[in-house]
């Protein structure tokens, strides 16, 4: 999809696309309400800025769709296929690490009661890891503003990486050939 496409897509269409990069309602409701963008910047500016004002329990409900670091995500949806390209380092991670990072996620889980979220493109296993276990010693209100914020870099790469920006369009044909009578 293209912004564009975005820009004019049904309010529905709309919704459901930008529910992949983060599933706040009010967030996407706002994006949406926002249209038409006409610019990638503008869109990212101001669905950042939004996301920097999500609530706890906001935060909170949209984790229900993040699967856990180093399970591949299940489904066919644009959810899913995201979660897999995100964690695709992951999937290749040796079995001490993919065994360490089960021990962590299961940790995690125990110590905040809720799924443990990174931004997880970009990073290696290893270093996902390392983060992890950082986190596992960390502040319960600090962690929450960790996992708000790893949401809003999720969300940000999901909206940049789903959306191109308008097709430029194409030069105008030159004129044809005057004709003499």
């Amino acid at each position: 999809m293209d912004l564009s496409e975005f820009d004019t897509a049904p309010p529905d269409e709309a919704r459901a696309a930008a529910g992949v990069w983060a599933a706040v309602p009010s967030w996407v409701d706002a994006l949406v309400a926002g249209r038409p963008w006409g610019d990638l910047e503008a869109l990212a500016a101001r669905a950042d800025a939004l996301a920097r004002t999500w609530t706890r329990a906001e935060v909170e409900a949209a984790l229900a769709h993040h699967p856990r670091i180093g399970e591949r995500p299940v489904g066919d949806d644009a959810g899913a296929a995201a979660s897999r390209r995100e964690q695709a380092a992951v999937a290749g991670a040796g079995t001490s690490v993919t065994e360490a990072l089960a021990a962590g996620n299961a940790a995690y889980e125990r110590r905040f009661d809720r799924v443990f979220l990174i931004r997880a493109a970009g990073r290696s296993p290893e270093e996902i890891l390392a983060h992890l276990r950082r986190r596992l010693d960390a502040d319960p209100d600090e962690e929450s503003a960790e996992v708000a914020d790893q949401l809003r870099q999720i969300a940000l790469l999901r909206l940049r990486t789903s959306l191109t920006a308008a097709p430029a369009a194409a030069p105008a044909a030159p004129p044809a050939p005057a004709v003499a009578p």
